[in-house]
């Protein structure tokens, strides 16, 4: 039980000398029975006062300063964008994360970027990107994200919406009216004003603030995790050359004991691939906004499980319902048309993928001692993805990660080796030219679970304890019994098939990109009788 000081000098943390003191006269003015049930809790019971001026810092960004912007808010969207940016920019901009790039990063950066091009000259058709790259922040990287993730979100988002008000009105009977409790109000529960009390109105209301507070929370997570803007294999960016997070690139290096400038090179190498790749071939980035969105509007909501999260929810706030905005507890099995456009995505995801890697194994072969190395640590992190790639998984109700990456860096090398680096980069001119990926057989899915923890010091220790000569040498690797990777061997995954109707073959297919493979992939694109040739 507390005393009137200690909730008195809550306030004044919470809030400021003067917003403090009018919310406390507040607290004098109720009832004496609201008043000492309010004394009856103990301050461990309490918001912590700097999660409330986070809170009250990220929904003044986000246009929620009073209900006649919550409104405008509903207007604007199925998702506050302005506060899912606020609450990502705390995050990016907290104790631990720089707030500049310094003139050293900067310079190494840009160096980095320089030297990896002279090498890609030589190893691909396509022309340099016109534009610099930058050496961005951590809330660099969330500013010039957020939309376009904002953007893949909206349709389940809108969903999410209807779902919410169907279940509201229809089945709770607008049970959920009278006060605002929780996080969202403080201590002090709210009446809801006249103007907000249609149940309809009101859980969009929530429902689009809970779903940018996740987004939010997941894009300031991921900007501690990304290391360069093309990191998920698609453009983020507005400036096509893309960017490095240095601070992000650095703290990798350290944690592989690797030299900081070498780790800085091959990420460079592979951001630059990927500009290159996006800035000549126009349809790319236009096919999966359009895959991700047909996949998107084709969620659909469990109605039961929605009103099952409800009933459960503690209290009237975004924190409190965002298990009914979280499709890994509401969304329905897939229907046959998703299974085809995920696949879609996945397989044009590989092919992109597949070509990065191969050009990056061509172009860095001669210059990175640990490339390798490093190649087969990104596999397997794109494999198993990172928490903050979780989330957003579950907030866009699909993977952004693509299957046998390894078999599509092998196909672009025999294309290499067959038509000359001109022929195969020439088949990106349309996606009717793109090659087809070895026969994928009809096994169940082999993925590892979804959040499996990865050790990635144990699993580079066996990398760099593995042959060197297997990394120096271009065309004779190591041979290893890659037992856990399995052969894929039945029906044929069209690379086309991502266009306007999803028209692919639907196999799930088994995932040679397993996370749980101990083994180095010895396998690398240079590892062919046409390459040695």
């Amino acid at each position: 039980m507390m005393d009137e000081n200690t909730l008195h000098q809550w306030f004044i943390e919470c809030f400021g000398p003067v917003q403090g003191e009018m919310a406390w006269k507040q607290v004098e003015s109720l009832p004496d029975q609201i008043r000492e049930q309010l004394m009856s809790q103990s301050l461990e019971d309490l918001p912590d006062p700097a999660q409330i001026r986070g809170m009250m810092q990220a929904f003044a960004g986000g246009g929620l300063n009073s209900f006649g912007e919550m409104q405008q808010t509903i207007a604007e969207g199925p998702i506050n964008v302005k506060l899912a940016r606020s609450i990502a920019l705390q995050q990016a901009n907290d104790a631990d994360s720089e707030r500049i790039v310094t003139a050293e990063e900067g310079a190494a950066m840009r160096r980095a970027m320089s030297e990896v091009n002279l090498w890609l000259d030589t190893t691909t058709d396509f022309d340099p990107v016109p534009s610099q790259a930058e050496a961005l922040t951590r809330a660099a990287w969330v500013e010039g994200t957020i939309e376009q993730w904002a953007q893949f979100a909206a349709p389940v988002a809108a969903s999410m919406n209807d779902a919410l008000g169907a279940v509201i009105s229809e089945r709770l009977d607008g049970a959920f009216d009278g006060e605002i409790t929780g996080m969202f109000a403080g201590p002090v529960p709210i009446p809801i004003p006249e103007g907000m009390k249609d149940a309809k109105q009101l859980m969009k209301l929530f429902a689009n603030t809970s779903y940018a507070m996740q987004l939010g929370q997941a894009a300031g997570a991921m900007s501690k995790e990304v290391r360069g803007s093309y990191d998920q294999g698609i453009e983020l960016l507005k400036n096509p050359a893309g960017g490095l997070i240095m601070q992000n690139v650095d703290e990798y290096a350290r944690s592989l004991e690797i030299d900081a400038a070498e780790v800085t090179e091959f990420i460079a190498l592979r951001e630059q691939a990927y500009a290159r790749l996006y800035a000549t071939v126009p349809w790319l980035m236009p096919r999966f906004v359009a895959l991700i969105g047909k996949y998107a509007r084709g969620i659909t909501i469990d109605l039961d499980a929605m009103e099952e999260q409800l009933r459960g929810a503690s209290s009237l706030d975004p924190e409190s319902l965002s298990g009914a905005v979280n499709l890994s507890n509401v969304g329905l099995t897939t229907t046959d048309e998703q299974k085809e456009t995920m696949h879609s995505i996945e397989t044009l995801l590989a092919l992109v993928e597949g070509w990065v890697d191969c050009v990056v194994w061509r172009s860095g072969m001669a210059h990175l001692p640990h490339l390798e190395q490093l190649r087969e640590m990104m596999r397997r992190e794109r494999a198993v993805g990172g928490p903050a790639e979780l989330t957003f998984e579950n907030l866009l109700g699909l993977q952004l990660r693509p299957k046998r990456t390894r078999e599509a860096a092998q196909l672009w090398e025999l294309l290499t080796a067959e038509r000359g680096v001109e022929g195969r980069d020439a088949m990106w001119g349309h996606p009717d030219l793109l090659p087809s990926l070895p026969n994928e057989g009809d096994e169940a899915e082999a993925a590892a679970p979804k959040g499996e923890h990865i050790d990635w010091d144990a699993e580079l220790s066996r990398l760099l304890d593995d042959d060197a000569s297997a990394a120096a040498d271009a065309g004779a690797p190591t041979e290893t019994d890659d037992a856990d990777v399995p052969n894929d061997d039945a029906t044929s995954a069209d690379a086309n098939a991502d266009d306007e109707h999803g028209d692919t073959d639907d196999t799930d297919g088994a995932d040679d990109d397993h996370p749980d493979d101990d083994h180095p992939d010895d396998d690398h694109p240079g590892a062919t009788d046409a390459t040695r040739r």
